[in-house]
């Protein structure tokens, strides 16, 4: 079990890094109980994952491999389709370390790659079975997306990942401006099931187990051909990454 000892130090690492690297909070004045407790309890969470997985006789996926499969049509993207990158996140809306890179790196790489036409973005759902609210939440954001306002309200899910209720939901729905009895009608109609399913199938054929996850790399004879990222990492790991990927995908 190898592979899951690899995993389980991965993304230890990437805990204490998004910790003392990646939040501008934990430099200057630390972290409240509350984020902490969160913290904790999403460790927990991956932990029983992996246990479940060891004990059935699963491998994990390794934290940073080479990756070649089908990707879905469709679902949610920002940036220039003809982009020579393409980078895929598996999120899960009530994920704190899924969190940490929306208010982090994200930032940096679409204003140095999306916004420039270099890497297409592009989210797929990977709720994971111990956040109650993360399958709900999935469900908003299609349902927003109905009203034209996905990117919107993903941004208010994320950056709320621990006030995912469904009245909270609805309060979101609210200020970004949606017809809220059509949302409401639509969250509880749980509509968008099967599309949800599909991107956690995917995500499952791309190695993922864990979110944030990414996959980075370039369309070749219908697959994307790349490599996987796992957890939180700041910038920097993510822009060594992208220039190298731009660098081979100008080559073929």
């Amino acid at each position: 079990m190898n592979t899951i000892r690899a995993l389980r130090a991965a993304l230890a690492v990437a805990a204490v890094g998004t910790l003392l690297i990646g939040s501008p909070l934990a430099r200057a004045d630390g972290i409240t109980n509350e984020q902490a407790q969160d913290i904790l309890n999403e460790l927990k969470g991956i932990r029983q994952v992996l246990e479940k997985m060891q004990s059935g006789g699963q491998q994990a996926a390794a934290p940073d491999d080479k990756v070649s499969y089908k990707l879905s049509p469709g679902g949610f993207s920002m940036g220039d389709a003809k982009a020579p990158l393409v980078l895929v996140e598996y999120t899960d809306f009530q994920c704190p370390f899924c969190q940490q890179f929306h208010n982090t790196a994200f930032t940096q790489i679409k204003a140095n790659y999306i916004d420039t036409g270099k890497v297409r973005f592009i989210s797929r759902d990977f709720p994971l079975d111990f956040h109650e609210n993360a399958r709900r939440a999935a469900t908003a954001g299609h349902c927003a997306a109905e009203q034209g306002k996905y990117w919107e309200m993903r941004h208010l899910m994320i950056v709320n990942a621990d006030q995912l209720k469904a009245d909270n939901l609805v309060t979101y729905a609210t200020n970004v401006k949606l017809d809220v009895p059509k949302f409401k009608s639509c969250l509880d109609s749980d509509k968008f099931k099967a599309q949800i399913d599909q991107d956690i199938a995917e995500g499952g054929v791309a190695g993922v187990q864990g979110t944030p996850s990414f996959v980075i790399g370039y369309i070749e004879n219908d697959k994307l051909q790349g490599v996987r990222l796992v957890g939180a990492q700041p910038y920097a790991q993510f822009n060594a990454k992208i220039q190298e990927m731009l660098d081979k995908a100008g080559k073929k």
